[in-house]
């Protein structure tokens, strides 16, 4: 189905699909947006895949500099950038490697980046119940880079806290703190 739509775009740009290079284009088009757009055929309990383990830790636990990937709704056209995830656990804490893979089902659909923000920032909240959870994200995105206003240096970065993350200022500040050296170990 992609691929007829494809070819037909092909030819509404004024392109000829059965050129040498476009032959196999729409199929080429049709495997890419099966990748980019996954995220629709992930279940998020499958991800979590029940990694959570009773621990007693207070403390803020943090992965950043997720690097992601997404498709801006409004045009079809990527952002990425980099996801940076706190939650300070209440007796239950989850694997590691599953908050950059929370992070990639969400991007790997139509979004928009304050719904992203949102999305990941609520799922950790609600299967974890932390004390709380900030979500920031800096991405660069090619609606404004390569249409529209063309600048090549505007950077969007939003956020979500909830819990203590939103209403004590110091552990919000940790965070921010914690996160603004974004060198990798």
């Amino acid at each position: 189905m992609i691929e007829k739509e494809i070819e037909s775009i092909l030819k509404k740009i004024g392109e000829d699909p059965q050129r040498e290079g476009l032959k196999k284009t729409p199929l080429r088009v049709a495997k890419a947006y099966s990748e980019i757009m996954s995220g629709y055929k992930s279940n998020i309990d499958d991800v979590f895949n029940k990694a959570f383990f009773k621990v007693n830790y207070k403390e803020m636990v943090i992965v950043k500099n997720i690097d992601f990937y997404s498709m801006c709704e409004h045009h079809m056209l990527p952002f990425m950038g980099k996801v940076h995830v706190a939650y300070i656990p209440n007796g239950l804490i989850v694997g590691l490697s599953k908050i950059p893979r929370i992070v990639e089902v969400f991007s790997k659909r139509l979004q928009i980046q304050e719904r992203l923000t949102v999305q990941i920032a609520d799922i950790l909240y609600k299967k974890l119940k932390p004390r709380g959870v900030g979500v920031i994200i800096e991405a660069r995105h090619l609606c404004m880079t390569m249409r529209g206003i063309k600048n090549q240096t505007a950077t969007a970065v939003t956020s979500s806290m909830l819990g203590c993350f939103e209403k004590d200022p110091k552990i919000r500040n940790e965070f921010l703190s914690l996160i603004r050296d974004t060198e990798k170990v």
